[in-house]
């Protein structure tokens, strides 16, 4: 079959590999049918930050319909098509215990510690599958980063109505902006490129702001970027907060009696913890917003030139979509 492995630091390559095992006890099967580009598989390739095990199948963000089941799976039935939760985790240790499931002591991700699903067909545990029959498979690759969006609003906790900046429009910014509108709240967006906040702005029913944030409390950051973040504490309206959702590679550099004296909470968020079945449902409403979201639907052939093209800045869409049935 075809998958696209990651072999080291810019080193991803389209190849013809086998087909993975069969599924064992407490496992399931995939056909991948659609499958999404996240910042981190971004970040990963140009870093190798989360490279634990090469070569390894990219992705992480994928649906696919179920092809075998290994013994004492119940939840799932053959051809049921499935959303997938990206996370793998121990479940045994204190966090996983007490439900921070997202902050496993042990969490790994599928497409690093386990192949992932950027391939035409992928064995995985049977509790990282979610029944999502009846949905569009383009819609469904994107359950995962939803969720993530949904964690990071949760987090937030934004007051009924209350305006939210949201700095960064790729994928996880994008979709944070669309849950929130969802949820009733006037969304500015701003991304260093106009064209992706407008286009992200125009799609949620918000619009592209600066980083002033005049008469606005709350924000949410998928930037990561130091200086994006030491602005917004500056410019919000005291009493409120961030939410970090944004993967940062540099330290923050501002001095932390500004959050003491303007009372900012800066709240950290990590991948989803119970929303991914929220997520789901909340797709065949959010249709129409996420097809305007789609920079692009592409084979397994292009994902090497896709990756380029983000990297390079050249995307302004907020999800580049992997069909891997489709042709070469």
């Amino acid at each position: 079959m075809r998958a696209v492995r990651l072999h080291g630091i810019r080193d991803l390559r389209v190849e013809e590999v086998a087909e993975p095992l069969p599924p064992g006890p407490g496992e399931v099967t995939l056909r991948v049918t659609a499958a999404g580009i996240c910042g981190s598989d971004l970040h990963n390739y140009a870093t190798g930050a989360w490279i634990s095990r090469a070569p390894s199948v990219a992705g992480h963000e994928f649906a696919g319909v179920v092809t075998a089941l290994g013994e004492g799976v119940a939840r799932v039935a053959l051809g049921d098509s499935v959303a997938v939760d990206s996370r793998v985790i121990c479940g045994t240790c204190d966090n996983c215990r007490e439900g921070l499931t997202q902050i496993c002591e042990n969490l790994g991700f599928l497409g690093e510690v386990i192949d992932g699903g950027f391939a035409e067909y992928v064995t995985i545990p049977a509790r990282n599958v979610v029944n999502a029959t009846g949905i569009a498979p383009r819609h469904l690759a994107m359950a995962e980063p939803l969720a993530v969006a949904i964690h990071a609003v949760n987090r937030l906790n934004p007051p009924a109505g209350a305006g939210v900046l949201v700095t960064g429009a790729g994928a996880i910014g994008a979709l944070s902006a669309l849950v929130l509108a969802q949820r009733g709240h006037k969304v500015g967006v701003n991304d260093r490129h106009q064209a992706r906040a407008a286009r992200t702005a125009q799609a949620v029913g918000g619009a592209v702001a600066g980083l002033e944030a005049p008469g606005v409390r709350y924000a949410v950051d998928a930037t990561g970027s130091p200086e994006v973040i030491a602005a917004l504490a500056q410019n919000l309206c005291g009493g409120g907060a961030i939410a970090l959702v944004g993967i940062g590679s540099r330290d923050l550099t501002f001095n932390p009696a500004l959050l003491v004296e303007r009372e900012i909470a800066l709240i950290g968020c990590h991948a989803f913890g119970g929303e991914l079945a929220e997520a789901v449902a909340l797709l065949p409403q959010l249709a129409p917003a996420l097809d305007r979201l789609i920079d692009a639907e592409i084979p397994l052939a292009e994902v090497p030139a896709a990756y380029a093209r983000h990297l390079a800045g050249e995307v302004i869409g907020a999800k580049t979509i992997i069909l891997p049935g489709a042709g070469a």
